[in-house]
């Protein structure tokens, strides 16, 4: 048995903020290698004005979809019984 040894300085943990966006980073993005912006090949260059673009068109489909996880997440904690 391991004795209980508290991390950090006594500080309360911080809870994680909400996400805007999900987590990308577990799998790999399908995007086509062509931008869809600026129509060159995306390996090539440079495309952080793309980049912007692209988040600021697509900001109002990931909000419908955090809206529709979190209301999955609501609907799934109401069907348990016991809840945690």
């Amino acid at each position: 048995m391991q004795a209980h040894q508290p991390q950090g300085g006594g500080a309360e943990p911080t809870t994680p903020q909400a996400r805007t966006r999900p987590p990308l980073a577990g799998s790999r993005l399908d995007m086509p290698s062509i931008c869809d912006i600026c129509g060159k090949a995306r390996s090539t260059r440079k495309h952080a004005k793309c980049s912007r673009i692209r988040q600021k068109m697509k900001d109002a489909h990931w909000q419908t979809y955090m809206a529709e996880q979190v209301a999955k997440k609501q609907a799934l904690q109401e069907r348990r019984r016991y809840g945690r």
